[in-house]
């Protein structure tokens, strides 16, 4: 019980960290007033080691570093008609399809409760490098309409740059308990 409230402390005190760095680097000028002595020990004692830990994407100078971090997925709906979008390394391509105003339901919201993200691999050597899909995958896949070898949730497939060039086909329709031509939107 001790351990878990200073593990619940030691939590707050690199957000509490965390928060002080960001407010002090993004709003005190360069030649501002020397900070209050005990913030500026915190952050000198705590922040390199709270640094290690934050979830909070670096941002970078210049573009190029940006664009390092995307990768080229194209989507093709029912119709052939194909959309080529950039999509940052970490993120699944069902955030990515809603985020770019692609036709991927997702009536979930990514928890594995439903296969109306389902997508198609178009490419053997793509679908070869994408992790196996998990059981409860497989389970939500059984029951996506036109199932294919290389079919996967949309929500499971997440960016990363050996999938460069990847392109997903969505099926002609999915099964979801909404009236057919109901277009849910994203939330």
């Amino acid at each position: 019980m001790l351990a878990s409230k200073s593990l619940k402390l030691g939590a707050q005190a690199v957000k509490c960290l965390s928060t002080v760095s960001h407010f002090s680097k993004s709003v005190a000028p360069a030649t501002s007033a020397p900070r209050k002595p005990y913030v500026q020990m915190l952050q000198n004692h705590f922040l390199p080691r709270a640094e290690l830990f934050s979830t909070t994407a670096t941002s970078s100078a210049d573009g190029e570093n940006e664009e390092q971090k995307k990768i080229s997925v194209t989507f093709v709906d029912k119709d052939g008609e194909e959309t080529q979008i950039k999509v940052p390394i970490g993120m699944s391509m069902l955030e990515a399809a809603h985020e770019n105003d692609i036709e991927l339901e997702g009536a979930c919201e990514g928890s594995l409760a439903c296969s109306t993200c389902h997508v198609i691999v178009m490419d053997m050597e793509h679908y070869n490098k994408l992790e196996d899909p998990t059981d409860e995958e497989n389970d939500m896949l059984d029951l996506a309409f036109g199932l294919t070898e290389t079919s996967r949730l949309g929500c499971q497939v997440i960016a990363k740059p050996e999938l460069d060039g990847l392109r997903l086909a969505l099926p002609a329709a999915t099964r979801n308990f909404a009236v057919d031509g109901y277009k849910p939107k994203p939330h």
